[in-house]
């Protein structure tokens, strides 16, 4: 043999290098598979999902193997099936009684080899007594009964003269005929449905075949056909198998000499049908796995994102990061994306407003050190001072400290109350037209003097925001009228316009009011023209250090973002300042 062929005949003979390898892989690819699969069925809803698709896939499948029509249709068949044999064959019993034997082509030897089954001894009777000569009848029902169908004769008294299961058949004829094409599956499977089956049957009543019954007039359709009536009767054995028996009268001259019983032979109808159920039940597992495929990839888009928004939304509760990004689903137009759009802004949200409290107490805190430390400062010194001048500056110093602070806590207080009394609070109609009268009315009878009056202009129409807070616009305009009489000069004029306007945000025009605050003041810098909604920023230095908190027009902003609106500063090309609230509304 050549090397090389020898060589190839190890190799095929030696198991190759790979083989242990791919099986490894194949082992953990399986193993991962199986952990997926079990990490998918840990969760409720994925489990859920799964038993209600599968409920009612099976629920379908119980209502066809009991509610279906074909055993009523396969025994409607098989009943007029036996009724036109049994009519054939009664006839010819009824005629072979004058025929001689060799007119039905059977050898006289093998005549007395078919011994009836009931002529015997005990019945005390000669086949000549009878009304249908067995003899004659036992060979014709040989030759025309169909396999599988028991046949027996009952002369008119009601006793079994011919039986074809107790008839001893020639060599080469065998009444057992082969199964049915299609018979259904043995097995555990079939005795747990056969068992089911028989929980659900209808129970009739029993004379099976199984038990021998000494006179047929004890079957109710024997009983019938002696009286000349054909008749049909469908029972179960004591296995629950079906059988169906058809009497026939045997008339000779308009006179019953007998009576021709046909019935199938247990099990034939139920393997047929139990064959139908099988390929019904196969289909079911193909369905159900289907099923389950498709529950787990249902399960997997519902479930599996649901489970990372709680797991996001559990570690921003716990505050295991800085800022927790909610996994972004948007994309998806179904609810889990307005879940997760949600979600997401939510918590962007909740984090603005941690930052603006954090924020917030961080500037409070700073505000505050400024006028303890001076107050702090003014009361170590006062001791030291000698002179009472020095006294008196001191003690000037420590209670403008102390108005300041007074100030400054008050409207901080007020500042952090605000978002919870707009959350909480009832909103209703206001009317802004009344509520700038009332507030100008109020200004221009403060008495104050600076000698500065208010105007007002408003349409003639009614100017009805549909939800607001009264109190608190009432108080964002008082503080634009106090802010503009302030810087204005002596006998100057605060001018209040409200109109109607339109704001366009985002591409889209809404509908709504304006209300503009002009003074006759220095105007505001340039700088400043957005600092000024900061907290706790202010810019007088003709009043002097610590008049103000800084926090009016703050919470401004505040109240008018809160009713969906804006507020703007500029200056007016005359001289002087301008601020512009919007407000969302409709004119009445």
């Amino acid at each position: 043999m050549p090397p090389e062929a020898e060589t190839r005949r190890d190799q095929r003979a030696r198991p190759s290098a790979w083989a242990p390898v791919t099986r490894m892989r194949l082992g953990l690819r399986a193993r991962v598979l199986a952990r997926r699969l079990t990490a998918r069925l840990s969760s409720s809803l994925t489990r859920r999902i799964i038993v209600l698709n599968l409920g009612g896939l099976f629920a379908l499948l119980l209502g066809f193997l009991l509610l279906n029509q074909l055993r009523a249709g396969l025994i409607v068949a098989r009943e007029q099936s036996l009724q036109a044999q049994a009519s054939i064959i009664a006839a010819a019993v009824a005629a072979s009684g004058s025929v001689d034997a060799d007119t039905i082509n059977l050898d006289p030897s093998k005549l007395l080899q078919l011994e009836p089954a009931t002529r015997q001894k005990s019945h005390g009777r000669d086949s000549l007594n009878f009304s249908i000569d067995p003899e004659d009848a036992g060979p014709l029902l040989v030759r025309v009964v169909p396999p599988r169908t028991r046949a027996r004769v009952f002369d008119r008294d009601g006793y079994l003269l011919v039986d074809t299961r107790e008839l001893r058949m020639p060599d080469n004829f065998d009444i057992k005929a082969a199964p049915l094409a299609g018979q259904s599956p043995s097995g555990l499977l079939m005795r747990g449905w056969v068992f089911v089956q028989s929980l659900f049957a209808r129970r009739d009543a029993y004379l099976g075949d199984d038990v021998e019954i000494a006179n047929g007039k004890r079957y109710p359709e024997v009983d019938a056909a002696l009286k000349g009536i054909g008749s049909t009767v469908v029972r179960q054995n004591t296995r629950g198998e079906t059988i169906i028996s058809v009497a026939e009268p045997v008339q000779r001259l308009h006179v019953v000499r007998g009576v021709l019983l046909l019935s199938t032979q247990g099990g034939d109808i139920d393997r047929i049908i139990a064959a139908e159920r099988w390929a019904i039940l196969r289909v079911f597992l193909v369905s159900a796995g289907v099923m389950f495929l498709l529950s787990l990839f249902l399960a997997g888009t519902i479930a599996e994102p649901i489970r990372r928004l709680s797991e996001a939304a559990d570690r921003v509760r716990r505050g295991q990061h800085a800022r927790e990004e909610i996994p972004d689903y948007s994309n998806r137009t179904d609810e889990i994306g307005q879940l997760s759009a949600s979600l997401r802004d939510m918590t962007r949200a909740m984090y603005n407003r941690i930052e603006a409290i954090e924020s917030f107490a961080a500037d409070v805190a700073h505000e505050l050190k400024n006028p303890l430390t001076s107050l702090r400062s003014a009361i170590e010194t006062l001791p030291l001072a000698r002179k009472a001048e020095s006294r008196d500056r001191l003690m000037a110093i420590a209670q403008h400290d102390v108005r300041r602070l007074d100030r400054l806590i008050s409207d901080i207080s007020s500042a952090s109350r605000l978002d919870a009394e707009l959350a909480r609070g009832e909103t209703a109609p206001v009317d802004l037209a009344g509520a700038l009268e009332a507030v100008a009315a109020m200004a221009n009878q403060s008495g104050r003097a600076d000698g500065v009056t208010v105007t007002l202009k408003v349409p003639a129409t009614r100017c009805i925001l549909p939800g607001g807070h009264e109190s608190r616009l009432v108080q964002v305009f008082n503080n634009l009228i106090d802010n503009a009489r302030s810087f204005s000069p002596r006998g100057g004029t605060v001018r209040i316009v409200l109109r109607a306007a339109t704001n366009v945000t985002a591409g889209v025009e809404r509908p709504g009011y304006e209300v503009v605050v002009d003074d006759d003041g220095p105007g505001i810098p340039g700088h400043a023209l957005e600092r000024v909604f900061e907290r706790f920023y202010t810019d007088r230095p003709d009043q002097g250090f610590g008049q103000n908190s800084g926090l009016g027009l703050s919470i401004s902003r505040q109240i008018v973002e809160a009713h969906g609106g804006t507020i703007t500063a500029a200056n007016r090309e005359g001289g002087g300042a301008r601020f512009t609230v919007w407000l969302p509304g409709r004119a009445a």
